[in-house]
């Protein structure tokens, strides 16, 4: 493969279907030259691939493994980041927001001003999630997620890999078409650590403040900004340009705390 686009990208989605997991990682591997990084959440699927790549050997020198330390993340997210470390011998890379903007959002718009509108929430988005993965992408020639046809209706059409043109590099999914019985079902079978917060109704986990428990029933992405509309339920990573175009004004629906939250899904048992 030499520079990414998207023809190499389609070709590349094609060759991939139909190969388990550590044959595509492997692929990805050979096929995609340059530096190659992995930005995992530390949620359940992510923690599949990480565990896929460490018993491929790729998790230490050909995948660069990061996550984006928003500094709004729950405590057990910490806590499953640090036994990861320790679990597969290796370092995840911390990106953070830039001082100055976080600093700037909260003497605007207050510490948790971000629940005032979309835009609001886009913007903390922005500066927490989205500034600090450019930096982490920066150079990068493939960009492997942990994303899920299955997770929400937003990403229903996820292909196993694709030509991201903002950032002029190769979005690799090699999850894209598995379910979340799978996932669960690999989790149990190979002892990889996990977010007690999926045994506690939490399918999808990102910062503290915006993310809920769901419901039964509920689609697994349903927790997450769950005061706004579900069309507006991106932070601005996977929506295919480096920005979110929202525009001020767009208000939540009205506000409901997690306390509210009852009929919780079943655990999630190892």
């Amino acid at each position: 493969m030499t520079r990414p686009d998207r023809q190499t990208a389609e070709s590349l989605a094609g060759r991939l279907s139909g190969l388990d997991l550590t044959d595509r990682l492997h692929v990805i591997a050979s096929e995609i030259p340059g530096r190659l990084v992995f930005t995992t959440s530390l949620g359940v699927e992510d923690q599949a691939l990480t565990h896929a790549l460490a018993m491929a050997g790729l998790a230490k020198g050909r995948v660069e493994i990061v996550t984006l330390d928003t500094g709004r993340l729950f405590a057990e997210t910490y806590d499953t980041w640090a036994e990861t470390e320790s679990a597969y011998g290796i370092r995840i890379g911390a990106y953070a927001p830039e001082r100055a903007a976080a600093e700037a959002f909260v003497r605007q718009e207050g510490i948790n001003g971000f629940r005032r509108s979309v835009a609001a929430r886009q913007a903390c988005c922005g500066f927490r999630k989205v500034e600090p993965l450019g930096r982490a992408l920066d150079g990068a020639s493939g960009w492997l997620t942990g994303l899920r046809a299955g997770q929400s209706a937003n990403r229903a059409e996820t292909p196993l890999a694709e030509f991201d043109a903002g950032r002029g590099l190769i979005k690799l999914n090699p999850l894209a078409d598995w379910s979340r019985p799978q996932i669960d079902g690999f989790i149990r079978e190979n002892f990889v650590p996990y977010n007690v917060l999926h045994d506690r109704g939490f399918p999808s986990i990102g910062c503290a403040p915006c993310t809920r428990a769901v419901k039964l029933g509920e689609p697994e992405r349903a927790g997450r900004w769950w005061w706004e509309q579900e069309e507006k339920k991106e932070c601005g990573l996977h929506i295919g340009r480096p920005a979110a175009s929202v525009q001020p004004g767009q208000e939540p629906a009205a506000f409901e705390t997690s306390q509210d939250v009852t009929n919780r899904q079943p655990e999630f048992a190892r």
